[in-house]
């Protein structure tokens, strides 16, 4: 896909579609108001019919429209312009792309007011529209012969003020890489879990590190016994496919400065183990390395961006599955920091191979950690589908990632570390238990993981509800998303900063 910056007036752009964000506000920008004109005013009888309200990605084509060098119109709701955020015109600009990518073969020519390019920054909104453009044009039909989504073209944004334009190419060059990060990240965890195994998704990245100049080092059977991965191995005896521990590492920052850990969740398949899950539980449970999944991608954006920042990646790669060597309920223990765990469920299997991983990264010499895991159904009962729970043992390291979080229009919501939660993991048998009660299940979750940091800075992010979009909706593709993969990237540009 290519991406141009135009200087020509908004109907004399031919393309595909001429794509137009409108406003709920009374009075219509300047160079929508010029466009209506030109249209005779459809656009503003439109909205007073209310065929078009404009709320925040609402859409309406026209696939006639003489007036204009482009072959159609496409109107997006960007609701208030006075509460526009990058969230909202992130949405309407996947809608647009979702629509017009549904055919082979097509070209944009956006039209941006001015009033947008001040509201959100010129350069926020080239990284939002490449960024949107790149993702929306991408489907999650991996294995179908005709897909139901096409890369666009060209993509023109169409801007009258050039003094805007440096602003506008950076945020493009940024919004191109993270989009490509996203959709690497949406395409292992929408593979089949055939295609998808710890085996498999190390030789990935290991193809993802040598094309972007990253280290890479994978840990076998072998190199986890001898690294005391006693938890993380447990998990994966069940399984025909052996475990594996990807180490990526990027060095863009001084060498005496210590690095950021990113630690991602690698259930490549998830049955419950002997606590076996139910048909509709394990349907979707190829999504269980989404978090492994969004810390490759994300070191890979990383470094095709050069930041200036040291940073590794850590991802636990194992499948949860049935068989005689299953580990089983009752089960003890050895984590790698020699605390000893009683297996109560098999299905608390993630935090079991992020104790080991999280603790390895500590013991390598990581300043601050993050971690990602499709972990819990409890925080997708507490938060939804929509929402990232994040879980902190800093006050000042989670304000920074939830204002990353915000700068990248993503959603998230600190969730409480309760310190009388800990209480409710401690075992008669061992220093603790994989589980506590029915009740707090998330919380309990990170109380866990808690056990395994030390004393560094460290953020848990329960992706289970947003990583995986159980249908459809106009701006949003179904299966995986890539979320949170933006924040780590921008909270990683920001790291040396952050102490």
């Amino acid at each position: 896909m290519q991406f141009k910056i135009d200087q020509q007036p908004w109907h004399k752009a031919k393309a595909s579609w001429l794509v137009v964000g409108v406003a709920q506000d009374e009075a219509l920008p300047k160079e929508v108001a010029e466009l209506d004109k030109l249209l005779g005013g459809k656009i503003a009888r439109l909205r007073e019919r209310s065929d078009f309200d404009a709320k925040c990605g609402d859409q309406l084509s026209d696939f006639d429209v003489a007036e204009i060098a482009a072959e159609r119109l496409l109107l997006v709701g960007l609701g208030k312009s006075s509460e526009l955020t990058i969230a909202d015109f992130e949405k309407a600009m996947r809608t647009a792309a979702r629509t017009i990518s549904a055919k082979p073969d097509q070209t944009a020519a956006i039209g941006i007011a001015k009033s947008t390019l001040t509201a959100l920054g010129a350069e926020r909104c080239g990284q939002t529209i490449a960024t949107a453009f790149i993702v929306g044009g991408i489907g999650q039909d991996l294995y179908k012969a005709k897909p139901d989504h096409h890369p666009l073209e060209t993509v023109t944004l169409l801007v009258g003020d050039k003094t805007e334009q440096k602003r506008l190419e950076a945020g493009i060059d940024r919004g191109t890489i993270l989009g490509e990060a996203i959709n690497l990240t949406r395409e292992l965890v929408n593979r089949s879990p055939d295609d998808i195994y710890p085996e498999s998704f190390a030789e990935r990245a290991r193809k993802e590190a040598k094309a972007c100049g990253l280290a890479c080092t994978v840990l076998n059977e072998r190199d986890l016994a001898n690294e005391r991965m006693g938890s993380l191995l447990a998990v994966a005896r069940g399984s025909q496919r052996p475990p594996r521990v990807v180490v990526l590492e990027y060095r863009g920052g001084r060498k005496k400065d210590a690095p950021l850990a990113l630690v991602g969740k690698g259930v490549t398949f998830d049955s419950g183990g002997l606590s076996l899950k139910l048909t509709d539980s394990m349907v979707t449970m190829k999504c269980d390395m989404a978090g492994a999944a969004t810390v490759l991608g994300a070191m890979t954006a990383i470094a095709r961006l050069k930041l200036p920042v040291n940073v590794i990646g850590y991802m636990g790669l194992v499948e949860n599955m049935v068989s005689g060597t299953s580990y089983k309920l009752g089960d003890v223990l050895t984590a790698r920091n020699g605390v000893t765990i009683e297996v109560l469920n098999t299905d608390a299997e993630g935090r079991l191979v992020l104790a080991d991983v999280l603790s390895y990264a500590v013991d390598k010499g990581a300043d601050r950690l993050i971690d990602l895991a499709t972990l819990t159904g409890a925080c997708i009962v507490a938060l939804g589908e929509e929402v990232t729970g994040v879980f902190s043992n800093n006050q000042q390291w989670c304000d920074k990632l939830l204002d990353a979080a915000r700068t990248c229009g993503e959603s998230a919501w600190q969730m409480p570390m309760v310190a009388e939660y800990a209480e409710l993991l401690k075992s008669d048998v061992a220093d603790c238990k994989n589980i506590g009660s029915r009740w707090g299940g998330a919380i309990t979750a990170a109380k866990f993981l808690e056990k395994f940091v030390g004393e560094k800075p460290w953020v848990h992010l329960d992706i289970a509800g947003p990583s995986f979009a159980t249908g459809n909706k106009p701006h949003r593709e179904g299966g995986a998303t890539g979320c949170m993969l933006r924040t780590l990237v921008e909270i990683a540009g920001g790291h040396g900063s952050a102490k």
